[in-house]
Protein backbone atom coordinates (compact mmCIF):
# COMPACT_ATOMS: atom_id res chain seq x y z
CA UNK A 1 0.00 0.00 0.00
CA UNK A 2 1.82 3.16 -1.07
CA UNK A 3 1.35 6.46 0.69
CA UNK A 4 1.21 10.20 -1.08
CA UNK A 5 1.59 13.15 1.70
CA UNK A 6 0.66 16.28 -0.08
CA UNK A 7 0.96 19.74 1.18
CA UNK A 8 0.18 18.45 5.18
CA UNK A 9 1.16 21.28 8.09
CA UNK A 10 0.78 21.32 11.45
CA UNK A 11 0.56 24.22 14.44
CA UNK A 12 -0.44 23.71 17.64
CA UNK A 13 -0.85 27.93 18.99
CA UNK A 14 1.93 29.83 17.47
CA UNK A 15 4.37 27.08 16.68
CA UNK A 16 4.74 25.54 13.77
CA UNK A 17 5.17 22.04 13.99
CA UNK A 18 5.39 20.98 10.32
CA UNK A 19 5.71 23.07 7.60
CA UNK A 20 4.15 21.76 4.44
CA UNK A 21 5.12 18.35 3.95
CA UNK A 22 5.09 16.83 0.97
CA UNK A 23 6.01 13.01 1.00
CA UNK A 24 5.53 9.40 -1.47
CA UNK A 25 5.77 6.32 0.44
CA UNK A 26 6.57 3.18 -1.97
CA UNK A 27 4.46 -0.51 -1.49
CA UNK A 28 6.17 -2.90 0.54
CA UNK A 29 8.58 0.27 2.04
CA UNK A 30 9.96 0.60 4.93
CA UNK A 31 10.66 4.19 6.00
CA UNK A 32 12.47 5.55 8.88
CA UNK A 33 11.25 9.15 10.22
CA UNK A 34 14.57 10.23 11.84
CA UNK A 35 15.34 13.39 13.22
CA UNK A 36 15.94 15.12 16.84
CA UNK A 37 13.02 16.01 19.55
CA UNK A 38 10.82 18.79 17.77
CA UNK A 39 11.61 18.06 14.79
CA UNK A 40 7.83 17.08 13.95
CA UNK A 41 8.65 13.08 12.88
CA UNK A 42 5.77 12.39 15.81
CA UNK A 43 3.50 14.75 14.74
CA UNK A 44 3.71 13.59 11.11
CA UNK A 45 3.44 10.06 12.06
CA UNK A 46 0.40 10.59 14.11
CA UNK A 47 -1.43 12.96 11.22
CA UNK A 48 -0.59 9.92 8.98
CA UNK A 49 -2.30 7.88 11.56
CA UNK A 50 -5.18 9.92 12.20
CA UNK A 51 -4.41 9.83 15.66
CA UNK A 52 -3.95 13.78 15.49
CA UNK A 53 -5.41 16.64 12.82
CA UNK A 54 -3.46 18.67 10.21
CA UNK A 55 -4.17 21.68 9.51
CA UNK A 56 -7.04 22.76 7.39
CA UNK A 57 -5.59 23.07 3.87
CA UNK A 58 -7.50 23.22 0.44
CA UNK A 59 -4.55 21.59 -0.82
CA UNK A 60 -3.76 18.97 1.46
CA UNK A 61 -4.25 15.29 0.72
CA UNK A 62 -3.23 11.85 2.83
CA UNK A 63 -3.79 8.58 0.12
CA UNK A 64 -3.55 5.40 0.89
CA UNK A 65 -3.04 3.76 -2.61
CA UNK A 66 -6.04 5.38 -4.21
CA UNK A 67 -7.65 5.94 -0.95
CA UNK A 68 -8.04 9.56 -0.24
CA UNK A 69 -8.07 8.96 3.75
CA UNK A 70 -7.22 12.94 4.77
CA UNK A 71 -10.82 13.29 6.69
CA UNK A 72 -11.68 9.63 7.19
CA UNK A 73 -11.00 8.83 11.20
CA UNK A 74 -8.40 6.69 12.50
CA UNK A 75 -10.63 3.35 13.16
CA UNK A 76 -11.53 3.32 9.23
CA UNK A 77 -7.82 3.88 8.66
CA UNK A 78 -6.96 0.17 8.28
CA UNK A 79 -3.74 0.99 10.27
CA UNK A 80 -1.59 -0.42 12.52
CA UNK A 81 -0.13 1.76 15.44
CA UNK A 82 2.57 0.35 17.86
CA UNK A 83 3.34 2.48 20.79
CA UNK A 84 6.96 3.19 22.51
CA UNK A 85 5.88 1.88 25.86
CA UNK A 86 4.12 -1.32 24.36
CA UNK A 87 0.36 0.22 25.69
CA UNK A 88 -0.86 -3.21 26.63
CA UNK A 89 -4.02 -4.66 28.81
CA UNK A 90 -2.15 -5.51 31.90
CA UNK A 91 -5.06 -7.36 32.98
CA UNK A 92 -5.30 -9.61 29.74
CA UNK A 93 -3.17 -12.62 28.85
CA UNK A 94 -1.08 -12.24 25.53
CA UNK A 95 -3.70 -14.23 23.11
CA UNK A 96 -6.25 -12.06 24.95
CA UNK A 97 -4.04 -8.91 24.20
CA UNK A 98 -3.06 -9.94 20.33
CA UNK A 99 -7.16 -10.51 19.44
CA UNK A 100 -8.35 -7.17 21.35
CA UNK A 101 -8.96 -5.41 18.33
CA UNK A 102 -10.75 -8.13 16.79
CA UNK A 103 -13.22 -8.90 19.32
CA UNK A 104 -14.15 -5.09 19.55
CA UNK A 105 -14.96 -5.12 15.99
CA UNK A 106 -18.76 -4.12 14.74
CA UNK A 107 -20.68 -7.79 14.50
CA UNK A 108 -21.12 -7.98 11.41
CA UNK A 109 -16.97 -7.92 10.13
CA UNK A 110 -16.04 -9.39 13.19
CA UNK A 111 -14.80 -12.72 13.01
CA UNK A 112 -15.66 -15.99 14.36
CA UNK A 113 -14.29 -16.87 17.84
CA UNK A 114 -12.54 -19.69 15.61
CA UNK A 115 -10.95 -17.16 13.46
CA UNK A 116 -9.72 -15.14 15.93
CA UNK A 117 -8.49 -17.84 18.16
CA UNK A 118 -6.85 -19.08 14.58
CA UNK A 119 -5.19 -16.09 13.59
CA UNK A 120 -4.10 -14.92 17.15
CA UNK A 121 -2.12 -18.36 17.15
CA UNK A 122 -0.95 -17.79 13.84
CA UNK A 123 0.60 -14.22 15.06
CA UNK A 124 2.30 -15.61 18.09
CA UNK A 125 3.61 -18.10 16.76
CA UNK A 126 5.31 -15.78 13.40
CA UNK A 127 6.53 -13.47 16.33
CA UNK A 128 8.00 -16.74 18.15
CA UNK A 129 5.83 -16.58 21.55
CA UNK A 130 3.09 -19.04 21.08
CA UNK A 131 4.42 -20.95 24.48
CA UNK A 132 3.68 -17.56 26.32
CA UNK A 133 0.04 -16.98 25.16
CA UNK A 134 -1.59 -17.34 28.51
CA UNK A 135 1.09 -15.58 30.40
CA UNK A 136 0.78 -11.67 31.48
CA UNK A 137 2.26 -8.68 30.48
CA UNK A 138 4.26 -8.19 33.60
CA UNK A 139 5.20 -11.53 33.08
CA UNK A 140 7.44 -11.02 29.87
CA UNK A 141 10.85 -9.06 28.91
CA UNK A 142 10.22 -5.57 27.65
CA UNK A 143 11.34 -7.44 24.10
CA UNK A 144 8.34 -9.82 24.51
CA UNK A 145 6.05 -7.21 25.31
CA UNK A 146 6.89 -5.37 22.04
CA UNK A 147 6.78 -8.34 19.93
CA UNK A 148 3.48 -8.86 21.29
CA UNK A 149 2.13 -4.90 20.64
CA UNK A 150 3.34 -6.02 17.10
CA UNK A 151 1.24 -9.02 16.93
CA UNK A 152 -1.87 -7.45 18.14
CA UNK A 153 -1.02 -4.62 15.37
CA UNK A 154 -0.85 -6.78 12.54
CA UNK A 155 -4.08 -8.80 13.71
CA UNK A 156 -6.47 -6.54 11.74
CA UNK A 157 -4.03 -6.89 8.63
CA UNK A 158 -3.32 -3.48 8.58
CA UNK A 159 -2.53 -1.67 4.89
CA UNK A 160 -0.28 0.18 6.25
CA UNK A 161 2.37 -0.69 9.72
CA UNK A 162 3.22 3.04 11.49
CA UNK A 163 5.77 2.83 14.53
CA UNK A 164 6.50 4.98 17.45
CA UNK A 165 9.98 4.95 18.63
CA UNK A 166 9.55 1.06 18.71
CA UNK A 167 12.35 -0.06 20.38
CA UNK A 168 13.34 3.23 22.31
CA UNK A 169 12.09 1.60 26.28
CA UNK A 170 14.56 -1.57 25.38
CA UNK A 171 17.96 -1.58 25.92
CA UNK A 172 21.03 -1.86 23.07
CA UNK A 173 21.38 -5.33 22.55
CA UNK A 174 17.22 -6.13 23.11
CA UNK A 175 17.12 -3.26 20.38
CA UNK A 176 19.89 -4.64 18.30
CA UNK A 177 17.85 -8.03 18.25
CA UNK A 178 13.98 -6.54 17.68
CA UNK A 179 15.73 -4.37 14.77
CA UNK A 180 16.73 -7.50 12.70
CA UNK A 181 13.83 -9.42 13.52
CA UNK A 182 11.61 -6.48 12.31
CA UNK A 183 13.21 -6.41 9.18
CA UNK A 184 13.11 -9.72 8.57
CA UNK A 185 9.66 -10.03 9.24
CA UNK A 186 8.59 -6.86 6.88
CA UNK A 187 10.60 -8.72 4.04
CA UNK A 188 8.79 -11.65 4.57
CA UNK A 189 5.24 -9.89 4.86
CA UNK A 190 5.69 -6.76 2.59
CA UNK A 191 3.79 -4.84 4.73
CA UNK A 192 4.35 -0.50 4.24
CA UNK A 193 5.87 0.24 7.14
CA UNK A 194 6.92 3.98 8.73
CA UNK A 195 8.60 4.34 12.16
CA UNK A 196 10.01 7.52 14.00
CA UNK A 197 13.22 7.14 15.57
CA UNK A 198 15.85 9.83 17.04
CA UNK A 199 18.39 6.71 16.72
CA UNK A 200 20.87 7.23 13.41
CA UNK A 201 21.93 4.10 13.66
CA UNK A 202 18.65 2.64 13.99
CA UNK A 203 17.37 4.41 10.80
CA UNK A 204 19.75 3.29 8.80
CA UNK A 205 19.72 -0.12 9.35
CA UNK A 206 16.42 -0.69 9.17
CA UNK A 207 14.92 1.31 6.82
CA UNK A 208 14.87 1.33 2.49
CA UNK A 209 14.83 4.90 3.05
CA UNK A 210 15.08 7.73 5.65
CA UNK A 211 13.63 10.98 5.88
CA UNK A 212 15.63 13.21 7.97
CA UNK A 213 13.53 15.87 9.44
CA UNK A 214 14.44 19.24 11.58
CA UNK A 215 12.46 22.00 12.89
CA UNK A 216 9.10 21.12 10.87
CA UNK A 217 11.09 20.45 7.83
CA UNK A 218 11.83 17.47 5.15
CA UNK A 219 16.27 18.16 5.07
CA UNK A 220 16.03 15.04 2.67
CA UNK A 221 15.16 11.78 1.82
CA UNK A 222 17.20 9.18 0.38
CA UNK A 223 18.29 5.54 0.75
CA UNK A 224 20.67 4.64 3.94
CA UNK A 225 24.18 4.23 1.79
CA UNK A 226 23.43 7.52 -0.15
CA UNK A 227 22.21 9.85 2.94
CA UNK A 228 25.58 8.85 5.00
CA UNK A 229 27.97 9.16 1.50
CA UNK A 230 26.08 12.28 0.12
CA UNK A 231 24.46 14.34 3.04
CA UNK A 232 22.70 17.06 1.46
CA UNK A 233 24.02 19.51 3.71
CA UNK A 234 25.80 20.28 7.44
CA UNK A 235 22.75 19.32 9.14
CA UNK A 236 22.26 15.96 7.48
CA UNK A 237 25.79 15.31 8.03
CA UNK A 238 26.23 16.33 11.48
CA UNK A 239 23.40 14.45 12.67
CA UNK A 240 24.35 11.12 11.16
CA UNK A 241 27.29 10.36 12.94
CA UNK A 242 30.59 11.88 15.24
CA UNK A 243 31.95 14.71 12.98
CA UNK A 244 35.16 16.49 13.10
CA UNK A 245 35.86 20.08 12.57
CA UNK A 246 38.96 21.85 11.15
CA UNK A 247 38.81 24.97 11.41
CA UNK A 248 41.07 27.97 10.11
CA UNK A 249 42.74 30.70 7.73
CA UNK A 250 43.61 29.70 4.36
CA UNK A 251 46.86 31.79 2.78
CA UNK A 252 48.28 30.60 -0.62
CA UNK A 253 46.93 26.81 -0.28
CA UNK A 254 47.44 26.01 3.41
CA UNK A 255 45.18 26.14 6.41
CA UNK A 256 46.55 27.24 9.49
CA UNK A 257 44.92 26.75 12.96
CA UNK A 258 47.34 27.53 15.67
CA UNK A 259 49.83 24.76 15.26
CA UNK A 260 48.19 23.33 13.31
CA UNK A 261 49.03 22.99 9.45
CA UNK A 262 47.25 21.15 6.23
CA UNK A 263 47.37 21.51 2.67
CA UNK A 264 44.61 22.33 0.84
CA UNK A 265 43.03 23.55 -2.21
CA UNK A 266 40.87 26.04 -0.69
CA UNK A 267 39.79 29.73 -1.63
CA UNK A 268 41.35 32.49 0.62
CA UNK A 269 40.00 33.26 4.16
CA UNK A 270 38.08 31.30 6.94
CA UNK A 271 37.02 27.56 5.76
CA UNK A 272 35.93 25.22 7.93
CA UNK A 273 36.60 21.66 7.09
CA UNK A 274 34.23 18.51 8.38
CA UNK A 275 35.19 14.92 8.63
CA UNK A 276 34.07 11.57 9.26
CA UNK A 277 35.77 9.55 12.12
CA UNK A 278 36.99 6.73 9.66
CA UNK A 279 37.83 9.60 7.42
CA UNK A 280 41.31 10.21 9.89
CA UNK A 281 44.51 8.37 10.00
CA UNK A 282 47.05 8.85 12.57
CA UNK A 283 50.86 8.61 12.80
CA UNK A 284 53.77 8.84 14.61
CA UNK A 285 55.38 11.99 12.77
CA UNK A 286 53.50 14.60 10.52
CA UNK A 287 53.23 13.86 6.57
CA UNK A 288 54.60 16.72 4.34
CA UNK A 289 50.73 17.94 3.48
CA UNK A 290 49.74 17.84 6.99
CA UNK A 291 50.63 18.70 10.48
CA UNK A 292 47.90 18.09 12.58
CA UNK A 293 49.34 17.10 16.03
CA UNK A 294 47.25 15.39 18.94
CA UNK A 295 47.42 13.88 21.92
CA UNK A 296 45.50 10.48 22.90
CA UNK A 297 43.04 10.89 25.91
CA UNK A 298 41.56 7.44 25.64
CA UNK A 299 41.36 4.20 23.79
CA UNK A 300 37.86 2.13 23.48
CA UNK A 301 37.59 -1.26 21.30
CA UNK A 302 34.31 -1.52 19.82
CA UNK A 303 34.13 -4.87 18.38
CA UNK A 304 36.10 -5.04 15.47
CA UNK A 305 36.86 -1.23 15.59
CA UNK A 306 39.57 1.11 17.46
CA UNK A 307 37.90 4.44 18.85
CA UNK A 308 40.34 6.87 19.58
CA UNK A 309 39.67 10.34 21.60
CA UNK A 310 42.51 13.09 20.51
CA UNK A 311 42.91 16.38 22.34
CA UNK A 312 45.16 19.53 21.10
CA UNK A 313 45.64 22.95 22.10
CA UNK A 314 44.35 24.02 18.10
CA UNK A 315 41.08 22.21 18.55
CA UNK A 316 38.12 23.38 20.38
CA UNK A 317 36.53 20.20 21.05
CA UNK A 318 38.19 16.81 21.29
CA UNK A 319 38.32 14.64 17.93
CA UNK A 320 37.40 10.81 17.26
CA UNK A 321 39.39 8.80 15.04
CA UNK A 322 38.02 5.10 14.15
CA UNK A 323 40.13 1.98 12.69
CA UNK A 324 39.96 -1.82 12.30
CA UNK A 325 42.86 -2.73 14.84
CA UNK A 326 44.45 -4.14 12.39
CA UNK A 327 45.06 -0.47 10.59
CA UNK A 328 46.77 0.70 14.06
CA UNK A 329 48.64 -2.31 15.05
CA UNK A 330 51.81 -1.06 13.94
CA UNK A 331 50.89 2.00 16.21
CA UNK A 332 49.22 0.93 19.48
CA UNK A 333 47.94 4.23 20.37
CA UNK A 334 48.03 4.34 24.30
CA UNK A 335 46.55 7.49 26.25
CA UNK A 336 48.73 10.49 26.41
CA UNK A 337 50.46 9.29 23.77
CA UNK A 338 51.39 12.38 21.16
CA UNK A 339 50.58 11.64 17.72
CA UNK A 340 49.86 13.08 14.09
CA UNK A 341 46.34 13.33 12.38
CA UNK A 342 46.10 13.18 8.48
CA UNK A 343 43.12 13.00 6.91
CA UNK A 344 42.25 11.35 4.12
CA UNK A 345 38.86 13.77 3.09
CA UNK A 346 36.85 16.35 3.76
CA UNK A 347 33.23 18.10 3.31
CA UNK A 348 32.62 21.15 2.86
CA UNK A 349 29.29 23.60 3.39
CA UNK A 350 28.66 27.00 2.77
CA UNK A 351 27.37 29.92 5.31
CA UNK A 352 23.52 28.50 4.94
CA UNK A 353 24.59 24.57 5.35
CA UNK A 354 24.79 23.81 1.70
CA UNK A 355 27.19 21.67 0.26
CA UNK A 356 29.72 23.27 -1.40
CA UNK A 357 31.00 20.13 -3.46
CA UNK A 358 31.32 16.38 -3.41
CA UNK A 359 34.16 15.03 -0.70
CA UNK A 360 37.65 16.59 -1.31
CA UNK A 361 40.71 13.83 -0.62
CA UNK A 362 43.92 15.95 0.38
CA UNK A 363 46.18 17.52 -1.60
CA UNK A 364 49.67 15.11 -1.42
CA UNK A 365 52.50 17.18 -1.76
CA UNK A 366 54.88 16.27 -4.63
Amino acid sequence: MSIRIENIQKHFGRTCALSPINLDIHDSELIGLLGPSGSGKTTLLRIIAGLENADSHPAARIHFGTRDVTRVHVRDRRIGFVFQHYALFRHMTVADNVAFGLTVMPRKSRPSSAEIRSRVYQLLEMVQLEHLAGRYPAQLSGGQQQRIALARALALRPDVLLLDEPFGALDAKVRQELRRWLRHLHDELNFTSVFVTHDQEEALELSDRVVVMSNGRIEQIDTPDALYRAPANRFVFEFLGDVNALEGEVRGGVLTCGDARLNADLPQGHQTLLMRPHELTLSQSPSPDAHLPVTVTAVVPIGADLRVELSADWLPKPWLVSARHSDLAGLSPQRGQRLYVRPLQWHRFDSDGQRLAAPAALRLSA
